[in-house]
């Protein structure tokens, strides 16, 4: 096995540097492209194993980063031309079979996707990958920068700005360093300008900030994948933020297209403390799948598998396309169990579905704060899962489920619909599920947050998703759920003047109000519970 760096050339006269690293032998090889902002030395052991199983393996600094001259403008620049480029010159070299896949994970995963997807113009006929594996993927600014219900991702921005953004080298803590300095950084007014104040403790400007909330238009590689003939391998995490990018995104492609969603956050790490069938070799199911889907042995069609938490179970599934059915006028108290019609071929939902009504004892009993106090100058925050005991200033809506009777599995889309009132003409609004085991720990379940535009005094009912669950609820569970009009430091304050909390200098409060009665909570229960072991799943 031999590493060596190159200087692979650009149309328009760049270089990236490039490492490529190859098994001992003279025959010709399939390959790997790793195309990364975030230092090609951090892939040296990924190569080592790729190469290890017969591959060639090259990893590549994206232009403007680390090794590679030029500048980097995220999600915007040369990442399609420059990956189309180096696929083409891969094919060139005298190790390669023709044969391509681009990999990535987070912003990487970007670089592989639009590489994928770029036309015969900007491609050529060698610059397009022949299968793509897509792991925790960062779609574009818009994406990463708002949720799907509009609200602002601030400290996650923060911190990837002030790692990453208008530098040509890394600093991962340097979100941390600022925060200790200045503990109220992330209130700064307006959003559009925290980068002048983060700029005093970084010692460094941050030129691109204010054009990061610019980018609107959600969807883009979606749609453009449901074009696209090849095979995706989308790996994601139920923890992930972009989770459920990763699902439409999986949902959306128009080749033979496999979803691995595990029990991980975007580091796609498991709890140290899961037990080891809780654990998946990612990189022997990688080498698998892509040698299955260069011989073309992959199934044209759309599954996958869900972790069901840290149990070691995976749930084979397809999500659904679509939410539940409405909510009727008054819902039944719960939880209650819908089951799909026997015999009825529906790829796309869950066997059954639960439904949990408010204000129910057997369902969402209302514990307090029907009436509460959105305040962005005392929001719920994101960094805390206690709850306030009650009192005359409610900040949230509190509900509370009786002991699960039994364990209870969930793997699939879960989703919040509201009746809801607020008297400001821009309202955020927040529903935060946390389960807690029998000794009242608290564990994070799902979230969703979105925005709206409801006349103000006027009820609505309102559809929050709450993401993609995997998890196994132990008998015993009790299900809380908040619904608050903030989310903060994880989202940005709504101001409730209308105005565009970007750009929004004045805060003012809002008054709250959730009708139960019209409230329920829509959960995707494994009922006939079909395990399977990951990879010979994602594999056929």
């Amino acid at each position: 096995m031999n590493t060596r760096t190159v200087d692979v050339p650009t149309p328009d006269g760049a270089v990236l540097a490039t490492d490529v690293c190859l098994p001992d032998g003279t025959r010709a090889l399939p390959a790997v492209l790793i195309r990364t902002p975030y230092g090609r030395d951090a892939h040296r052991a990924e190569l080592r194993g790729w190469a290890a199983h017969g591959f060639a393996a090259v990893a590549q600094d994206v232009r403007g980063r680390h090794g590679s001259p030029g500048e980097w403008h995220p999600y915007r620049g040369h990442e399609r031309t420059d990956g189309a480029a180096t696929v083409a010159w891969m094919r060139a070299q005298a190790w390669s079979n023709g044969e391509v896949v681009a990999v990535g994970a987070s912003y990487a995963a970007h670089c592989a996707l639009v590489t994928a997807l770029a036309t015969p113009d900007a491609a050529g006929c060698d610059g397009v990958p022949d299968a793509v594996i897509a792991a925790v993927p960062a779609l574009g600014l818009a994406e990463t920068a708002r949720e799907p219900g509009g609200p602002e991702r601030l400290w996650a921005r923060a911190g990837w700005w002030a790692a990453h953004g208008d530098r040509r080298d890394s600093d991962p803590d340097a979100l941390a360093r600022a925060l200790a300095d200045d503990p109220r950084l992330l209130e700064h007014l307006p959003v559009a300008r925290l980068a002048e104040r983060l700029a005093e403790s970084l010692g460094r400007e941050l030129p691109s900030w204010s054009g990061l909330w610019a980018a609107r238009g959600r969807g883009r590689l979606a749609a453009l994948g449901s074009n696209c003939r090849l095979p995706l391998l989308a790996v994601g995490g139920t923890r992930d933020p972009f989770a459920d990018d990763t699902v439409a995104l999986w949902r959306a492609w128009g080749g033979p297209s496999r979803l691995l969603l595990g029990p991980w956050g975007h580091r796609l790490t498991a709890d140290p403390a899961a037990p080891a069938r809780a654990r998946v070799n990612l990189g022997a199911l990688y080498v698998r799948w892509a040698r299955a889907a260069l011989a073309g042995r992959l199934e044209p069609t759309r599954h996958g598998v869900i972790a069901l938490g840290d149990s070691g179970r995976w749930h084979s599934t397809r999500v659904r396309s679509t939410p539940p059915p409405a909510l009727p006028a008054t819902p039944r108290e719960g939880p209650e169990w819908r089951a799909g019609p026997a015999g009825e071929d529906r790829p796309d939902r869950p066997e059954a579905e639960s439904r949990w009504a408010f204000g129910s004892p057997t369902g969402l009993r209302l514990l307090h704060g029907a009436e509460f106090s959105a305040d962005p100058d005392r929001p719920v925050r994101s960094d805390d899962l206690a709850v306030p005991a009650g009192g005359d200033r409610a900040d949230r809506c509190l509900l509370l489920s009786p002991p699960l009777p039994g364990p209870l599995d969930l793997a699939g889309a879960a989703v919040a619909r509201i009746n809801v009132t607020a008297d400001a003409p821009c309202a955020d609004w927040a529903v935060r599920l946390t389960a807690l085991d029998p000794s009242g720990h608290a564990d994070p379940l799902a979230f969703g947050i979105v925005r709206r535009t409801d006349p103000p005094g006027e009820a609505a009912d309102i559809t929050v998703p709450l993401g993609t669950l995997g998890r196994r609820l132990p008998a015993g569970t009790r299900l809380r759920a908040e619904i608050a009009g903030h989310h903060f430091p994880a989202h940005a304050r709504n101001p409730h003047t209308g105005e565009d909390p970007v750009t929004a200098t004045r805060l003012a409060p809002s008054r709250r109000t959730v009708n139960p009665r019209g409230s329920v909570l829509h959960l995707p229960v494994v009922a006939r519970r079909r395990y399977v072991e990951p990879a010979p799943e994602i594999c056929r």
